[in-house]
């Protein structure tokens, strides 16, 4: 099965392709990280669950997605590792709503920052 390729477009905003596995390289690009942090996220996080298979890990669309939450906690919001942990897992003391607003607000920057993106340059 062939992929499609991306246009210019989805590779601007940081679009996720649609493909069933990424390398820990492809995940690593898609998510501005390095392969070590995402290494060292998936002991601090029991969530990400690459699968593994010939020594070699393959993240998939929701591994992704979870990072780039996990990342937007951390460097956006200021959280600790801790405080992100326990933000995930649902005890940061705060009801639903709280998390609701939280992802409303990361989605609202990630959106501020597609339109800054389509902007024309002068």
């Amino acid at each position: 099965m062939q992929e499609r390729p991306q246009t210019q477009a989805e590779q601007e905003e940081g679009a996720i392709p649609s493909k069933r596995y990424f390398t820990i390289g492809e995940a690593s690009k898609l998510c501005d990280l390095k392969p070590h942090v995402l290494r060292y996220w998936e002991q601090e996080f029991e969530q990400i669950k690459p699968v593994k298979r010939n020594n070699r890990r393959y993240y998939q669309r929701q591994d992704l997605l979870l990072i780039r939450q996990i990342k937007g906690l951390l460097y956006e919001q200021g959280l600790t590792i801790a405080g992100a942990r326990q933000w995930l897992s649902g005890d940061a003391g705060g009801d639903d709503n709280s998390r609701y607003k939280q992802l409303l607000r990361q989605t609202i920057s990630e959106l501020e920052g597609i339109l800054e993106n389509l902007k024309p340059k002068r």
